[in-house]
Protein backbone atom coordinates (compact mmCIF):
# COMPACT_ATOMS: atom_id res chain seq x y z
CA UNK A 1 0.00 0.00 0.00
CA UNK A 2 1.14 3.34 -0.56
CA UNK A 3 1.77 5.87 2.46
CA UNK A 4 -1.37 7.99 3.65
CA UNK A 5 -2.04 10.09 6.52
CA UNK A 6 -5.39 10.40 8.73
CA UNK A 7 -6.34 13.21 11.13
CA UNK A 8 -8.29 13.54 14.13
CA UNK A 9 -9.43 15.23 16.78
CA UNK A 10 -10.28 15.52 20.45
CA UNK A 11 -11.71 18.82 22.77
CA UNK A 12 -10.84 19.57 26.17
CA UNK A 13 -14.04 19.26 29.02
CA UNK A 14 -13.96 22.99 28.73
CA UNK A 15 -14.97 22.78 25.13
CA UNK A 16 -19.04 23.94 25.51
CA UNK A 17 -20.15 21.02 23.56
CA UNK A 18 -18.77 18.81 25.96
CA UNK A 19 -19.58 20.66 28.77
CA UNK A 20 -23.18 20.45 27.23
CA UNK A 21 -22.23 16.60 27.22
CA UNK A 22 -21.20 16.21 30.82
CA UNK A 23 -24.02 18.26 32.12
CA UNK A 24 -26.73 15.52 30.16
CA UNK A 25 -24.63 12.21 31.74
CA UNK A 26 -24.71 14.03 35.01
CA UNK A 27 -28.25 14.34 35.29
CA UNK A 28 -28.14 10.71 33.97
CA UNK A 29 -25.46 9.26 36.59
CA UNK A 30 -28.12 11.10 39.10
CA UNK A 31 -31.28 9.29 37.95
CA UNK A 32 -29.67 5.75 37.46
CA UNK A 33 -28.07 5.93 41.15
CA UNK A 34 -31.80 6.46 42.38
CA UNK A 35 -33.70 4.65 39.98
CA UNK A 36 -31.44 2.38 37.57
CA UNK A 37 -34.80 1.71 35.72
CA UNK A 38 -35.44 5.70 35.19
CA UNK A 39 -35.74 6.53 31.23
CA UNK A 40 -33.92 9.64 30.70
CA UNK A 41 -33.08 11.44 27.26
CA UNK A 42 -31.63 14.47 28.64
CA UNK A 43 -30.32 17.29 26.22
CA UNK A 44 -28.25 20.64 27.00
CA UNK A 45 -27.99 23.85 25.12
CA UNK A 46 -25.36 26.38 26.87
CA UNK A 47 -24.52 30.24 25.91
CA UNK A 48 -23.04 33.21 27.55
CA UNK A 49 -24.59 33.02 30.89
CA UNK A 50 -26.91 30.65 30.58
CA UNK A 51 -27.92 26.60 30.32
CA UNK A 52 -30.91 24.97 28.98
CA UNK A 53 -31.43 21.45 30.09
CA UNK A 54 -34.40 20.09 28.48
CA UNK A 55 -35.78 16.55 27.10
CA UNK A 56 -37.98 13.48 28.37
CA UNK A 57 -37.21 11.94 31.81
CA UNK A 58 -39.73 9.30 33.32
CA UNK A 59 -37.95 8.22 36.72
CA UNK A 60 -39.97 7.72 40.47
CA UNK A 61 -36.74 9.98 41.86
CA UNK A 62 -35.62 13.97 42.45
CA UNK A 63 -32.94 15.56 41.49
CA UNK A 64 -31.53 18.91 41.77
CA UNK A 65 -30.85 19.79 38.11
CA UNK A 66 -29.86 23.18 39.42
CA UNK A 67 -27.44 22.03 41.79
CA UNK A 68 -26.19 19.42 39.01
CA UNK A 69 -25.54 21.87 36.41
CA UNK A 70 -23.55 24.61 38.58
CA UNK A 71 -21.33 21.41 39.96
CA UNK A 72 -20.85 20.36 37.00
CA UNK A 73 -19.85 23.44 35.64
CA UNK A 74 -17.48 24.47 38.15
CA UNK A 75 -15.99 20.78 38.26
CA UNK A 76 -14.81 21.77 34.69
CA UNK A 77 -13.10 25.20 35.62
CA UNK A 78 -15.67 28.01 34.77
CA UNK A 79 -15.53 29.49 38.24
CA UNK A 80 -14.87 33.23 37.36
CA UNK A 81 -17.08 35.86 35.56
CA UNK A 82 -14.28 36.75 33.75
CA UNK A 83 -14.58 33.70 31.35
CA UNK A 84 -17.46 34.95 30.42
CA UNK A 85 -19.54 32.28 32.01
CA UNK A 86 -19.04 31.13 35.54
CA UNK A 87 -21.01 28.51 37.94
CA UNK A 88 -22.01 30.63 39.92
CA UNK A 89 -23.73 33.51 37.72
CA UNK A 90 -25.23 31.58 34.48
CA UNK A 91 -28.99 31.47 34.62
CA UNK A 92 -30.38 27.59 33.96
CA UNK A 93 -33.38 26.75 32.98
CA UNK A 94 -35.15 23.29 32.51
CA UNK A 95 -37.58 21.76 30.50
CA UNK A 96 -38.30 18.25 31.26
CA UNK A 97 -41.32 15.98 29.74
CA UNK A 98 -41.81 12.42 30.00
CA UNK A 99 -41.23 9.35 27.89
CA UNK A 100 -43.99 9.34 24.87
CA UNK A 101 -46.25 6.40 26.13
CA UNK A 102 -45.75 5.29 22.19
CA UNK A 103 -42.34 4.66 22.96
CA UNK A 104 -42.47 3.33 25.97
CA UNK A 105 -45.22 1.18 24.43
CA UNK A 106 -42.15 -0.79 22.18
CA UNK A 107 -39.76 -0.49 24.86
CA UNK A 108 -41.78 -1.90 27.89
CA UNK A 109 -42.53 -5.20 26.12
CA UNK A 110 -40.88 -6.52 22.43
CA UNK A 111 -42.56 -7.49 19.75
CA UNK A 112 -41.23 -10.43 20.24
CA UNK A 113 -43.21 -11.13 23.15
CA UNK A 114 -46.39 -9.61 22.27
CA UNK A 115 -46.13 -12.41 19.31
CA UNK A 116 -45.22 -15.09 21.25
CA UNK A 117 -41.69 -15.92 19.63
CA UNK A 118 -40.47 -14.65 23.68
CA UNK A 119 -41.44 -15.83 26.62
CA UNK A 120 -42.38 -13.09 29.04
CA UNK A 121 -40.08 -13.57 32.00
CA UNK A 122 -36.84 -13.78 29.23
CA UNK A 123 -34.32 -11.68 30.13
CA UNK A 124 -34.62 -9.53 26.84
CA UNK A 125 -38.38 -8.56 27.42
CA UNK A 126 -37.81 -5.36 26.52
CA UNK A 127 -37.72 -3.34 22.70
CA UNK A 128 -34.96 -1.22 21.15
CA UNK A 129 -35.66 2.66 21.81
CA UNK A 130 -35.62 3.03 18.66
CA UNK A 131 -34.88 2.36 15.08
CA UNK A 132 -30.92 3.01 13.81
CA UNK A 133 -27.89 1.46 12.85
CA UNK A 134 -24.54 1.61 15.58
CA UNK A 135 -20.91 0.52 14.81
CA UNK A 136 -17.62 -0.77 16.64
CA UNK A 137 -14.54 -0.78 15.42
CA UNK A 138 -10.72 -1.96 17.00
CA UNK A 139 -7.59 -2.19 15.36
CA UNK A 140 -4.30 -3.28 16.64
CA UNK A 141 -2.26 0.05 16.45
CA UNK A 142 -2.33 0.81 19.90
CA UNK A 143 -2.55 -1.22 23.17
CA UNK A 144 -6.26 -0.77 24.02
CA UNK A 145 -7.01 -1.33 20.57
CA UNK A 146 -7.86 1.66 19.03
CA UNK A 147 -6.58 4.18 16.36
CA UNK A 148 -3.21 6.42 16.82
CA UNK A 149 -4.85 9.39 16.24
CA UNK A 150 -7.35 9.70 17.97
CA UNK A 151 -5.65 8.00 21.04
CA UNK A 152 -3.18 10.78 21.09
CA UNK A 153 -5.53 13.39 20.20
CA UNK A 154 -7.25 12.45 23.27
CA UNK A 155 -4.20 11.96 25.45
CA UNK A 156 -3.00 15.49 24.69
CA UNK A 157 -6.26 16.94 25.85
CA UNK A 158 -6.75 15.41 28.53
CA UNK A 159 -2.75 16.69 29.44
CA UNK A 160 -4.06 20.23 28.17
CA UNK A 161 -6.89 20.13 30.97
CA UNK A 162 -4.65 18.58 33.46
CA UNK A 163 -1.74 20.78 33.88
CA UNK A 164 -4.04 23.57 33.60
CA UNK A 165 -6.18 22.11 36.92
CA UNK A 166 -2.85 21.34 38.63
CA UNK A 167 -1.41 24.98 37.99
CA UNK A 168 1.60 24.08 36.01
CA UNK A 169 0.26 26.31 33.48
CA UNK A 170 -1.93 28.65 35.38
CA UNK A 171 -3.16 31.37 32.67
CA UNK A 172 -4.92 28.58 30.79
CA UNK A 173 -8.56 28.12 30.94
CA UNK A 174 -10.58 25.63 30.10
CA UNK A 175 -11.71 25.56 26.53
CA UNK A 176 -8.96 24.26 23.83
CA UNK A 177 -8.76 21.25 20.93
CA UNK A 178 -6.23 18.66 19.84
CA UNK A 179 -5.80 17.54 16.26
CA UNK A 180 -2.67 14.63 15.29
CA UNK A 181 -2.43 13.49 11.70
CA UNK A 182 -0.23 10.38 11.40
CA UNK A 183 1.48 8.86 8.32
CA UNK A 184 1.17 4.99 7.59
CA UNK A 185 3.25 2.81 5.28
CA UNK A 186 1.48 -0.41 4.63
CA UNK A 187 -1.25 0.85 7.22
CA UNK A 188 1.40 0.88 10.04
CA UNK A 189 2.06 4.43 11.62
CA UNK A 190 5.06 5.17 11.38
CA UNK A 191 5.02 9.19 12.19
CA UNK A 192 3.29 12.17 13.38
CA UNK A 193 3.12 14.11 10.73
CA UNK A 194 1.92 17.53 12.36
CA UNK A 195 0.51 18.61 15.72
CA UNK A 196 -2.30 20.92 16.43
CA UNK A 197 -3.17 22.84 20.16
CA UNK A 198 -5.83 25.61 20.47
CA UNK A 199 -6.25 26.57 23.89
CA UNK A 200 -7.98 29.37 25.74
CA UNK A 201 -5.83 31.65 27.54
CA UNK A 202 -5.77 34.68 29.93
CA UNK A 203 -5.03 38.08 28.03
CA UNK A 204 -1.97 38.66 30.05
CA UNK A 205 0.53 36.00 28.33
CA UNK A 206 2.17 36.19 25.05
CA UNK A 207 2.14 33.71 22.30
CA UNK A 208 5.65 32.62 22.09
CA UNK A 209 5.61 31.87 25.84
CA UNK A 210 2.43 29.84 25.17
CA UNK A 211 3.93 28.43 22.60
CA UNK A 212 6.95 26.96 24.19
CA UNK A 213 5.01 26.07 26.97
CA UNK A 214 2.38 23.60 25.50
CA UNK A 215 5.33 22.20 22.82
CA UNK A 216 7.33 21.30 26.69
CA UNK A 217 4.59 20.20 28.90
CA UNK A 218 1.80 18.80 26.51
CA UNK A 219 2.97 18.01 23.37
CA UNK A 220 6.22 16.63 24.15
CA UNK A 221 5.09 14.24 27.09
CA UNK A 222 2.37 12.76 25.08
CA UNK A 223 3.39 11.76 21.33
CA UNK A 224 6.45 8.87 21.62
CA UNK A 225 9.70 10.46 20.65
CA UNK A 226 10.42 8.41 17.92
CA UNK A 227 7.11 9.09 16.11
CA UNK A 228 8.40 13.16 16.04
CA UNK A 229 10.77 14.07 13.29
CA UNK A 230 12.72 17.55 12.10
CA UNK A 231 9.72 17.60 9.56
CA UNK A 232 6.87 17.42 11.95
CA UNK A 233 4.64 20.55 12.41
CA UNK A 234 3.83 21.75 15.73
CA UNK A 235 1.16 24.21 15.79
CA UNK A 236 0.14 26.22 19.09
CA UNK A 237 -3.13 28.63 18.89
CA UNK A 238 -2.81 29.28 15.03
CA UNK A 239 -4.61 32.51 15.05
CA UNK A 240 -2.16 33.77 17.50
CA UNK A 241 -5.16 34.39 20.18
CA UNK A 242 -7.47 32.62 22.25
CA UNK A 243 -8.88 34.43 25.03
CA UNK A 244 -12.89 34.50 24.44
CA UNK A 245 -14.08 30.85 24.63
CA UNK A 246 -16.09 28.28 25.93
CA UNK A 247 -20.18 28.61 25.68
CA UNK A 248 -19.18 32.79 25.72
CA UNK A 249 -17.01 32.44 22.39
CA UNK A 250 -19.75 29.99 20.74
CA UNK A 251 -23.05 28.06 21.91
CA UNK A 252 -22.75 24.62 22.82
CA UNK A 253 -24.96 21.27 22.57
CA UNK A 254 -25.41 17.90 23.44
CA UNK A 255 -24.39 15.60 20.81
CA UNK A 256 -22.44 17.20 18.89
CA UNK A 257 -19.36 15.71 18.72
CA UNK A 258 -20.07 12.23 18.17
CA UNK A 259 -16.89 11.43 16.47
CA UNK A 260 -14.56 12.58 18.82
CA UNK A 261 -16.37 10.34 21.11
CA UNK A 262 -15.70 7.69 19.01
CA UNK A 263 -12.76 6.70 16.59
CA UNK A 264 -12.28 10.04 15.52
CA UNK A 265 -13.68 9.56 11.99
CA UNK A 266 -11.17 6.12 11.64
CA UNK A 267 -14.26 4.13 11.70
CA UNK A 268 -17.65 4.42 10.38
CA UNK A 269 -20.54 6.19 12.78
CA UNK A 270 -24.65 5.23 12.90
CA UNK A 271 -25.43 8.82 13.97
CA UNK A 272 -26.89 8.62 17.11
CA UNK A 273 -24.93 10.30 20.20
CA UNK A 274 -24.73 9.28 23.59
CA UNK A 275 -24.53 11.88 26.25
CA UNK A 276 -27.46 12.12 28.29
CA UNK A 277 -29.44 9.24 27.12
CA UNK A 278 -30.05 6.13 29.31
CA UNK A 279 -29.24 2.66 27.95
CA UNK A 280 -32.55 1.70 26.87
CA UNK A 281 -30.86 3.62 24.07
CA UNK A 282 -29.22 1.84 21.37
CA UNK A 283 -27.93 4.80 20.64
CA UNK A 284 -26.03 4.65 23.45
CA UNK A 285 -25.94 0.61 24.70
CA UNK A 286 -25.87 -0.97 21.13
CA UNK A 287 -22.48 1.04 20.18
CA UNK A 288 -20.60 0.18 23.37
CA UNK A 289 -21.57 -3.67 22.29
CA UNK A 290 -20.27 -3.44 18.76
CA UNK A 291 -17.27 -1.78 20.36
CA UNK A 292 -16.98 -5.08 22.96
CA UNK A 293 -17.41 -7.35 19.85
CA UNK A 294 -15.06 -5.42 17.92
CA UNK A 295 -12.41 -5.30 20.65
CA UNK A 296 -12.60 -9.07 21.49
CA UNK A 297 -12.43 -10.08 17.92
CA UNK A 298 -9.09 -8.37 16.80
CA UNK A 299 -7.27 -9.55 20.40
CA UNK A 300 -8.86 -13.02 19.60
CA UNK A 301 -6.54 -12.40 16.39
CA UNK A 302 -9.71 -13.13 14.39
CA UNK A 303 -8.61 -9.95 12.51
CA UNK A 304 -6.02 -6.98 12.47
CA UNK A 305 -8.85 -4.96 11.96
CA UNK A 306 -12.58 -4.95 12.75
CA UNK A 307 -15.58 -2.97 12.23
CA UNK A 308 -19.16 -4.19 13.09
CA UNK A 309 -22.58 -2.83 12.69
CA UNK A 310 -25.58 -3.45 14.27
CA UNK A 311 -28.96 -2.45 13.34
CA UNK A 312 -32.46 -1.94 15.37
CA UNK A 313 -35.91 -1.79 14.82
CA UNK A 314 -37.65 0.10 17.26
CA UNK A 315 -39.78 -1.89 19.67
CA UNK A 316 -38.09 -5.42 18.38
CA UNK A 317 -35.43 -6.84 20.63
CA UNK A 318 -33.06 -9.01 18.34
CA UNK A 319 -31.22 -7.15 15.85
CA UNK A 320 -32.64 -6.95 11.78
CA UNK A 321 -29.01 -6.95 11.03
CA UNK A 322 -25.34 -7.56 11.77
CA UNK A 323 -22.29 -6.35 9.67
CA UNK A 324 -18.73 -7.47 10.37
CA UNK A 325 -15.81 -5.77 7.73
CA UNK A 326 -12.29 -6.60 8.41
CA UNK A 327 -10.78 -4.89 5.86
CA UNK A 328 -9.10 -7.91 4.37
CA UNK A 329 -7.30 -8.70 7.37
CA UNK A 330 -9.90 -11.30 8.75
CA UNK A 331 -8.17 -15.09 9.20
CA UNK A 332 -11.40 -16.16 7.99
CA UNK A 333 -14.32 -14.77 5.76
CA UNK A 334 -16.45 -11.85 6.74
CA UNK A 335 -19.94 -13.96 6.60
CA UNK A 336 -18.36 -16.38 8.98
CA UNK A 337 -16.89 -13.84 11.65
CA UNK A 338 -20.19 -12.26 11.60
CA UNK A 339 -22.45 -16.30 12.57
CA UNK A 340 -19.87 -16.33 15.08
CA UNK A 341 -20.69 -12.99 16.52
CA UNK A 342 -24.09 -14.02 16.87
CA UNK A 343 -23.49 -17.35 18.73
CA UNK A 344 -20.74 -15.71 21.20
CA UNK A 345 -22.56 -11.90 22.20
CA UNK A 346 -26.22 -11.49 22.59
CA UNK A 347 -26.98 -8.26 21.33
CA UNK A 348 -30.65 -7.74 22.29
CA UNK A 349 -30.71 -5.06 24.11
CA UNK A 350 -31.70 -5.99 27.82
CA UNK A 351 -28.87 -8.62 27.29
CA UNK A 352 -26.78 -5.74 26.17
CA UNK A 353 -27.75 -4.06 29.66
CA UNK A 354 -26.91 -6.95 31.76
CA UNK A 355 -23.88 -8.27 30.34
CA UNK A 356 -22.08 -4.37 30.57
CA UNK A 357 -23.98 -3.89 33.43
CA UNK A 358 -24.90 -0.45 32.38
CA UNK A 359 -27.90 0.37 34.58
CA UNK A 360 -25.39 1.96 37.05
CA UNK A 361 -23.92 6.26 36.80
CA UNK A 362 -20.89 5.38 35.05
CA UNK A 363 -21.83 7.91 32.60
CA UNK A 364 -20.44 11.86 33.30
CA UNK A 365 -16.89 10.18 33.66
CA UNK A 366 -17.28 8.88 29.77
CA UNK A 367 -18.80 12.48 28.48
CA UNK A 368 -14.61 13.73 27.93
CA UNK A 369 -12.17 12.33 26.31
CA UNK A 370 -13.92 9.73 24.49
CA UNK A 371 -16.69 7.17 25.38
CA UNK A 372 -14.31 3.57 24.15
CA UNK A 373 -10.41 2.80 24.58
CA UNK A 374 -10.47 4.45 27.86
CA UNK A 375 -7.60 2.53 29.51
CA UNK A 376 -8.10 5.12 32.38
CA UNK A 377 -11.08 3.24 33.33
CA UNK A 378 -12.25 -0.25 34.40
CA UNK A 379 -15.34 -0.14 31.66
CA UNK A 380 -17.15 -3.65 30.85
CA UNK A 381 -17.21 -3.11 26.95
CA UNK A 382 -13.54 -2.61 26.68
CA UNK A 383 -12.48 -5.83 28.13
CA UNK A 384 -11.27 -8.85 26.65
CA UNK A 385 -13.15 -11.52 28.24
CA UNK A 386 -14.15 -13.63 25.34
CA UNK A 387 -10.77 -13.89 23.55
CA UNK A 388 -10.75 -17.90 24.67
CA UNK A 389 -14.02 -18.54 22.86
CA UNK A 390 -13.40 -16.64 19.71
CA UNK A 391 -9.95 -18.05 19.55
CA UNK A 392 -11.72 -21.96 19.24
CA UNK A 393 -12.86 -20.25 15.61
CA UNK A 394 -8.86 -19.59 14.08
CA UNK A 395 -8.42 -21.92 11.22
Amino acid sequence: MARRIFTSESVTEGHPDKLCDQISDAVLDAIMLQDPLGRVACEVAATTGLVLVMGEITTDCYIDIQKIVRDTVEGIGYTRAKYGFDADTCGVITSINEQSIDIALGVNKALEVKRGEMEENDIAVIGAGDQGMMFGYACDETPELMPMPISLAHKLARKLADVRKVGDLDYLRPDGKSQVTIEYDNDIPVRVDNVVISTQHSPDVNHDTIEKDIIEKVIKPIIPADMLDKETKLYVNPTGRFVIGGPHGDSGLTGRKIIVDTYGGYARHGGGAFSGKDPTKVDRSASYAARYVAKNIVAAGLAKKCEIQVAYAIGIAKPVSVMIETFGTGKIPNEEIAQVVKKVFDLRPAAIIKDLDLRKPIYKQLAAYGHVGRADLDLSWEKTDKVDVLKKYLP
